[in-house]
């Protein structure tokens, strides 16, 4: 088995292609293997992104042609319709055609010198001495053994190649499944705010969302922890007191369904020969389920990481721990915030939540938001927004109803 790549990527999404686009620019050699026929198909997630993330990865403005529309704020709705709404002064996030996004940055890495193989599944790692040495690949009938220095794994939350190298996957307590489909023909949109439905009768463990698109459209969906995400959507397309006025004339189509890691990075993202990036890795908000800022930042240390090895040319755990070192640094705090941030708002009731509403928009809560910094690192945001008399008395009315729902 003679040496392949220097790195072989697998897995061909925002992580991958980032992984690779920033290692073809260190001059390094690096393949991705994709298992489907095209990058950035079949497209699974409603793409709406932060504006500061892109800004903080060196990819905005994006090309006009992958932005379907610009948002200035979110409309949050209690599953009683009680509207709670935060408006910025200037765009905070943008829905982008996640096929067209994809194969931006499949483009730019091609173009830095990256070589991509579609139609090519990794069905499995190899592994000499407790180092990962390269990968199987099958293409059609065939197979092939290719070796590679460094392997790291962009395959997406299935963490099949992530077990293989003896890692543990995100914990599956805090996996959602989630439906996205586009709606044609949906009324009264605000089309410059996103609009969130909070609630366990609609979206048990996460919530349910409408991201306008010009001229009627909308992508719809929601992400839950029990029951069917398809039933759950067509109930709230029928029945919340809001969404149904919105949607009882849609027509969906292009549903896709894909599972979402809330829990948080994994413990450990590296080992012998091998790194994992992206929701491989659970780079995940829990707060959110939006993993393609936090994953494509993890992805450039992560190609860091691996050109330090190849200069020094030791692939061991030692050397790549520092990727997930750095990770934590960018990650952590926030990650943990966000992650307890989940757990209590997924133990407060529905009337909990109605009630939270109504309390927040009592308070004037909206104006002291107006002033957020970051919806990426929401951490570090809130923890800026302590002095604030209106966040704190909201804080604590939260942690009251946490605390009074779980004696």
């Amino acid at each position: 088995m003679k040496l392949f790549s220097d790195v072989i990527v697998v897995g061909g999404g925002p992580s991958g292609s980032f992984t690779a686009l920033n290692l073809a620019k260190l001059g390094v050699n690096v393949r991705v293997f994709e298992e489907h026929g095209e990058i950035g198909v079949p497209s699974h997630c409603a793409g709406h992104l932060s504006v500061s993330g892109l800004k903080l990865l060196g990819l905005y403005p994006l090309p006009s042609e992958i932005v379907e529309n610009t948002f200035y704020g979110a409309i949050f709705y209690s599953p009683n319709g009680k509207e709670f709404s935060i408006r910025l002064s200037s765009p905070v996030t943008c829905a982008v055609s996640r096929v067209l996004f994809d194969k931006h940055v499949d483009e730019m890495a091609e173009d830095a010198g990256a070589h991509y193989s579609l139609n090519s599944m990794v069905e499995s790692l190899i592994t000499e001495d407790d180092f990962v040495k390269g990968v199987i690949v099958r293409r059609g009938k065939s197979r092939e053994r290719l070796s590679a220095k460094v392997v790291v794994d962009a395959e997406g939350v299935s963490s099949r190649i992530l077990r293989q190298a003896g890692l543990l996957a995100s914990s599956p307590d805090m996996l959602v499944s989630a439906v996205q489909a586009e709606a044609e023909n949906v009324k009264d949109l605000k089309t410059d705010m996103v609009e969130v439905y909070l609630g366990k009768d609609y979206a048990p463990g996460l919530y349910a969302w409408l991201i306008p698109k010009p001229d009627g459209k909308a992508n719809v969906g929601l992400a839950t922890n029990t029951g069917n995400p398809k039933r759950l959507l067509q109930k709230l397309m029928r029945k919340h007191p809001t969404a149904s006025k919105k949607l009882c004339t849609a027509k969906l189509s292009q549903i896709s369904f894909h599972p979402i890691p809330l829990g948080g990075p994994i413990p450990q993202t590296y080992s012998n020969g091998f790194l994992a990036v992206g929701d491989a890795a659970s780079q995940v908000k829990p707060t959110t389920g939006g993993g393609v800022i936090f994953g494509m930042m993890c992805a450039r240390v992560a190609a860091e990481a691996a050109y330090v090895a190849l200069h020094k040319n030791d692939f061991s755990s030692e050397t790549l721990s520092e990727y997930q070192r750095k990770c934590d640094e960018i990650l952590g705090f926030d990650a943990k915030f966000m992650l307890k941030t989940r757990r209590m708002l997924n133990a407060l009731s529905d009337d909990r939540i109605d009630n939270a509403i109504t309390f927040c928009t009592k308070i004037g809560l909206d104006k002291t938001l107006q002033n957020i910094e970051d919806i990426d690192f929401q951490g570090r945001s809130l923890l800026r927004m302590l002095w604030n008399p209106r966040f704190s008395v909201a804080l604590l009315y939260f942690l009251f109803s946490y605390l009074s729902a779980n004696p």
